[in-house]
């Protein structure tokens, strides 16, 4: 997890430095910056009119290159980023046509994408039955173009698909109908509007639009009320103030007072005629436009940073970071999630098909985390003595969200934003190295688990869960390994199901057998050694003693002592046995209680983690059978003990 984290804000440092180069190298090629002002005079009259639709501004009555210049410069000032970023989403949204365009089925999908809603703009075209739209397909494509960029939805509603509610509204004719917010609060009422102009052209449209969305924006044309909104309002006490010499704001200042009602209140301040000049010195205006943010903690000016363009996207990005809602905060955690569980496919080492399932594990487990932990911070959002503790933390959003590092951040933000595949492309680049770095430390420590083939680790993968939802004790005891031996026979599963015998009882992984101790035992003054041969059970097979299992723990005499009563009684039960040649943590003893019968000379034995020793086939048919446990002390048989100190031998 904290290797995850790691990378992961390495790989944010790696695009801020990033973001720094490629201003550098716009800096030596053209000579200039993004935030660099640009006069509008030396621009030609296509990239004002651009300019001019971008911040949502009526140009249909300005023919000269004069009047639209001087419309740009009194709307605000302009930078190379804003007139880069203006041209490249026109032609975005050029090749994009109207797909973005709603198509409603009736008058209840109306009713919940348009009334229900009520946290935006929308423009519905009406199309009366066995009547033609108002616009036709080319301008309803300029259209939507047109109003898009501010925020604004567009659909269509075919009165041939629901007769009766058209009636019963009364669109008996193709018109054009508009939804606002009616009140300034939060979910307040939707106002529909029905288009009465005369004339059929989208600038007309446009205009009457921005028109009635103005009214969203309180708008001061007097001193007396501007000096009353400046002070401190505890109902609102964030509010973004234009200063302009224009007759209605812009559309996109306009749009941005929908999208953040209840949040943030915009106010437009005519100052064509004011009365009163010393009352904008006195709070700090200078020139005019301006746009001011006023806060509790003070007064900040945007645009005078970097990426604080005069544009929807620019301005909703700063008002989200100074002022955010909880559904921010939520979707921020989700994106960070989701970019630190990817990075598991890159740490991960091993098959490719383990690098997927290994990520899609992580994409769940950390998403459900995140839904479930964002549940008590909900509930306690809704408890009224944590107000004051959530008014504090907008506080220090605030000072943290106005500084010169915080303006970069968000520049970058929208930069790789708008350029989705050069964030994958750096992303996966980033992924790669880490890969690379990550098989260079693990390649003296490299396990079979990375060397293993695709098939192999879907194999051992099939084991680990089919064990873990019939085991689970067993699972969270020992954590299985890549190679389990499960029967070949399908109906061992529903063996298993049937019987909750077998089920409960913990499925462990029966390789461990190799591993256990074994050797023969001895008798005592014997010279020549005794060869010992793991897993050799073929001298054992012609003891012909009784079958293994037959007399087991649960029908022999009382149960055997413990280790320490086992080498106290030592002498009085034990044979004549050569004892330096047990393994040297193994008790010696006299006696296989599985078999309940006495050891005898060249015999193989097998040892136990716990200590106890048995005939090698008694000890092997009961672990085989399920009871992975020591039939003495119930010590299980494939977890070490604790480390004993030496025996002591020598009597």
């Amino acid at each position: 997890m904290w290797l995850k984290l790691f990378f992961l804000l390495l790989y944010f440092v790696v695009l801020f430095v990033l973001a720094r180069l490629f201003d550098a190298v716009v800096w030596y090629d053209t000579g200039v910056f993004a935030s660099q002002l640009v006069d509008p005079v030396t621009l030609s009259y296509k990239k004002l009119k651009t300019i001019l639709e971008c911040r949502g501004l009526g140009h249909s009555g300005l023919a000269e290159k004069k009047d639209v210049s001087e419309l740009v410069e009194k709307s605000g000032e302009l930078t190379q980023g804003e007139l880069y970023s203006a041209i490249k989403k026109v032609n975005e949204q050029t090749e994009a046509g109207d797909s973005s365009t709603t198509h409603f089925s009736g008058e209840m999908h109306f009713y919940e994408l348009v009334e229900d809603t009520k946290d935006g703009i929308w423009l519905v075209q009406v199309i009366a039955q066995d009547r033609q739209a108002l616009l036709g397909q080319y301008d309803w494509g300029k259209m939507v173009q047109k109003v898009s960029q501010f925020g604004i939805r567009t659909g269509t509603f075919n009165c041939s698909n629901d007769y009766r509610s058209c009636i019963r509204r009364g669109w008996q004719r193709s018109t054009l109908i508009m939804s606002v917010p009616q009140t300034s609060s939060s979910k307040g009422k939707v106002m529909l509007k029905e288009y009465d102009g005369r004339r059929i052209e989208p600038e007309h449209i446009f205009r009457w639009m921005t028109s009635h969305v103005a009214h969203r924006v309180k708008t001061l044309r007097h001193s007396q009320r501007l000096m009353e909104e400046w002070r401190p309002d505890p109902a609102h006490p964030v509010k973004m103030f234009l200063f302009a010499r224009l007759p209605q704001p812009p559309a996109f200042f306009s749009s941005l007072s929908v999208k953040f009602t209840g949040r943030i209140e915009f106010i437009f301040v005519d100052v064509r005629h004011w009365d009163n000049h010393s009352s904008l010195a006195e709070i700090g205006v200078t020139h005019s436009p301006a746009y001011i943010l006023k806060m509790p903690e003070g007064i900040y000016r945007y645009g005078n940073s970097t990426g604080e363009f005069l544009s929807l996207a620019a301005m909703d990005t700063f008002l989200r970071s100074v002022q955010p809602e909880v559904n921010d905060l939520f979707v921020l955690s989700l994106v960070l999630i989701n970019l630190l569980a990817w990075m598991d496919l890159f740490i991960t080492q091993g098959a490719a098909v383990k690098r997927f399932v290994v990520l899609i594990r992580t994409l769940g487990t950390y998403n459900s985390i995140l839904l479930v932990s964002w549940l008590p911070v909900l509930a306690l959002l809704q408890l009224p003595y944590l107000d004051s503790l959530y008014g504090y933390s907008l506080k220090l959003l605030r000072y943290a969200d106005t500084t010169t590092l915080a303006s970069l951040v968000r520049a970058d933000w929208t930069f790789y934003s708008s350029h989705p595949a050069l964030f994958l492309s750096t992303y996966l680049a980033h992924g790669l190295l880490v890969d690379y770095f990550e098989k260079k430390r693990r390649c003296g420590a490299r396990g079979l688990d990375d060397s293993s083939s695709n098939l192999e680790w879907l194999a051992s993968l099939w084991d680990w869960y089919t064990s873990y939802l019939l085991h689970p004790i067993a699972s969270l005891q020992q954590l299985p390994s890549d190679h389990s031996d499960w029967e070949e026979d399908p109906n061992f599963l529903f063996e298993r199901l049937a019987f909750p015998d077998l089920w409960l009882r913990p499925l462990v992984d029966v390789d461990y057998i190799k591993e256990l101790p074994t050797w023969r035992l001895r008798p005592a003054l014997q010279d020549e050694p005794s060869g010992p041969e793991d897993g050799d059970s073929s001298d054992s097979d012609s003891r012909g003693r009784r079958a293994p299992g037959a007399g087991g723990p649960g029908r022999r005499r009382s149960p055997s002592p413990s280790p320490e009563g086992a080498q106290e009684d030592r002498p009085a039960h034990q044979p004549h046995c050569d004892w330096s040649a047990w393994p040297r943590d193994m008790l010696p003893c006299s006696e296989c209680v599985v078999c309940l019968e006495n050891f005898a000379s060249e015999e193989l034995l097998m040892g136990l983690p716990c200590g106890h020793a048995f005939h090698h086939q008694c000890i092997v048919v009961w672990l085989a059978a399920g009871r992975h446990c020591c039939p003495v002390c119930r010590w299980p048989s494939y977890k070490k003990r604790p480390h004993r100190a030496p025996q002591d031998l020598s009597s």
